[in-house]
């Protein structure tokens, strides 16, 4: 599944523009840590976290809600951008799944959480419920009754 991200103009990619961030995520997510990352970081995701794209934060947290939602842990993402074809601040995610539901309902869980992260800095972050709508996506998937699709 591959989606496009376009940052809004004038927004900062950088993690590092938002203080607490990487370690909000972590708190939130502690499975992140698991995860390899073709970074170049001999660090891994943890070392790159603190100074990464947005959009790279939302592979990975899209990633491990799929993961915590019952996907296999081996599931993979990638974050890739071209500028010059497709303009400044549109990035590209992608992601491995198992079921196509799921990772649409990680993803825009995801989106949420990464919003919530860069736009109110100082609210907690609410994993539990996000994990639970998306282990909510794959029963309903799997029940066979069908699962809402949110934008």
């Amino acid at each position: 599944m591959e989606a496009t991200v376009r940052l809004a103009p004038g927004t900062r990619f950088g993690t590092a523009t938002v203080p607490g961030l990487a370690d909000r995520v972590l708190s939130a997510f502690p499975g992140i840590v698991r995860h390899r990352c073709e970074c170049g970081s001999p660090h891994g995701i943890i070392a790159e976290l603190a100074n990464t794209e947005l959009p790279h934060v939302l592979e990975h947290v899209a990633l491990e809600l799929m993961v915590l939602a019952g996907s296999p842990r081996g599931i993979e993402g990638e974050t890739r951008w071209d500028f010059s074809a497709d303009g400044h601040g549109v990035f590209r995610v992608t992601l491995d799944y198992d079921d196509d539901l799921v990772a649409l309902s990680a993803l825009c869980e995801a989106a949420a959480i990464v919003n919530l992260l860069v736009g109110q800095p100082g609210v907690s972050i609410d994993a539990h419920s996000a994990i639970a709508r998306v282990q909510g996506t794959r029963r309903r998937a799997h029940s066979g009754s069908g699962a809402p699709v949110r934008p």
